[in-house]
């Protein structure tokens, strides 16, 4: 609603903003629901309970590089300011959602066609059936690649621990978030040096407008740091959990500790939109003329259900018309 109300906000950057902010809303209207389904094992078909974890992975995935996005996004603005909206216009940035969203897709849905435990998983469910003297629910067909089973759903039991921390975490999570960490780094380090430049050519010269232009830049990178520095601590135990429980077989599993992992990892979509109203300014202003405008109908509407009038509108207006 801000993107669009806002002309201005209409730029590459904001752009990727809006593909992390679709992520997050995604994860709170689907991957929290579809995660709680696959924490109380309810007994679903393999492939069913199976997709319901990769979605999970497809939503995070897009997340990650919609930050990674954000973060050359912003490299390219402070390193080539003169250059930068000749490369970065709204259409190159379309483009390269789209792109980032099919490689998500690609990526998230990797077990639900082969790298999973359908082998382990309705294996141990035949058992299952068998030795409790039930209907043998195994798989069915004959090769045919979704042939399936019934099984108590959880995400381990159809998500292969190898793809979630040889693949996923160190490959799509881990290595995105240090080429972050270290494009931020250097966003500040020339930052500084530009910094430093402009103000010995403006001695006595005044202040330059670039001067102005290059502190929003970095204002605007010390709040989207900030966005990737709460993604890694969200994100980071539960992927240091699901590496102890691949290399550590043999640890005690704490099953309240991995909920509460599992809840911090989603509460990281609840906090980014708290970042972009009170750290970025153009979504901060906008909100304001959103919540302005909305409290001007809605006195409006009360006045003229009241008096059955239009009278004193215009008092009405110069009454809100400072707070936008």
């Amino acid at each position: 609603m801000t993107f669009q109300t806002t002309e201005r906000c209409h730029n590459a950057t904001n752009y990727f903003l809006v593909s992390l902010a679709v992520a997050d809303i995604l994860v709170g209207c689907l991957a929290i629901p579809f995660a709680i389904t696959i924490s109380i094992g309810i007994h679903l078909d393999f492939y069913g309970c199976l997709f319901l974890a990769c979605f999970v992975l497809v939503l995070t995935q897009s997340s990650i590089f919609s930050l990674l996005a954000i973060a050359i996004d912003r490299y390219l603005a402070v390193k080539i300011p003169l250059r930068y909206k000749e490369l970065m216009t709204g259409k190159t940035a379309r483009e390269i959602i789209a792109i980032l969203w099919i490689l998500s897709f690609v990526i998230g849905l990797i077990p639900f066609f082969g790298w999973n435990l359908k082998s382990t998983g309705c294996g141990n469910s035949i058992s299952d059936n068998a030795t409790n003297g039930g209907p043998v629910d195994g798989p069915r067909g004959g090769g045919d690649l979704l042939q399936s089973c019934k099984l108590q759903c959880f995400f381990e039991s159809v998500v292969d621990m190898r793809y979630m921390v040889y693949f996923n975490f160190f490959v799509c999570v881990l290595l995105p978030l240090l080429i972050m960490l270290g494009i931020y780094m250097k966003i500040f380090t020339v930052a500084r040096k530009q910094l430093r430049q402009i103000e010995l050519k403006c001695v006595g010269n005044g202040d330059s407008p670039h001067h102005g232009l290059l502190q929003k830049e970095i204002r605007a990178a010390k709040s989207l740091s900030i966005i990737v520095g709460l993604f890694a601590v969200c994100w980071l135990p539960v992927h240091i959990l699901n590496c102890l429980t691949l290399f550590y077989k043999e640890l005690p599993k704490d099953n309240v500790v991995m909920y509460v992992a599992i809840i911090l990892s989603h509460a990281n979509s609840a906090v980014n939109p708290i970042i972009y109203a009170y750290r970025i300014q153009d979504f901060r202003n906008t909100f304001r003329k959103i919540l302005a405008q909305h409290f001007l109908c809605r006195r409006e509407e009360l006045y003229l259900s009241s008096n059955g009038s239009r009278h004193n509108r215009d008092q009405i207006h110069m009454t809100i018309d400072p707070l936008l």
